[in-house]
């Protein structure tokens, strides 16, 4: 056996109200869960992005929790790349360059095909890029 997919992705950002403005206005991402101070998760797709505060998911759970994840949590900035064809990372960067956010890098892979890197308020790298930097499409 092996996976079908990944359902959801996480990142860490300590400002989860910079984060919930980055993520819903400049990607347009639909909220759909958040807790205050802990987190807040945007409907991606057919998948789901989550935005924790890392100082709130590495207290474990109390024992009698209804939802007992274990602690979890990371430092330094994550990466994510979304799927994208080449005219929408035409229009991507345009949309980015509007919300002042900078792209870092774009370029084409050798093998084929085109990425464009920025980053979120808390300086995770983003990515857009087209599914054939992996030969899938």
């Amino acid at each position: 056996m092996t996976p079908a997919g990944i359902l959801e992705a996480a990142l860490y950002a300590t400002d989860l109200d910079a984060a919930t403005w980055f993520y819903g206005e400049v990607l347009g991402l639909e909220e759909i869960a958040r807790v205050e101070g802990r987190h807040v998760f945007f409907r991606c797709g057919q998948g789901v992005v989550l935005v924790f505060n890392p100082n709130a998911t590495v207290v474990p759970p109390a024992p009698d929790a209804k939802l007992p994840v274990p602690p979890h949590g990371a430092r330094g900035p994550g990466h994510l790349c979304f799927r994208a064809s080449s005219s929408e990372i035409e229009a991507w960067t345009a949309r980015l360059d509007a919300q002042g956010v900078k792209v870092e890098a774009a370029f084409a892979w050798p093998q084929g095909g085109r990425s464009i890197y920025f980053r979120d308020p808390a300086g995770n790298s983003l990515e857009f890029a087209e599914p054939r930097i992996w030969s899938m499409e």
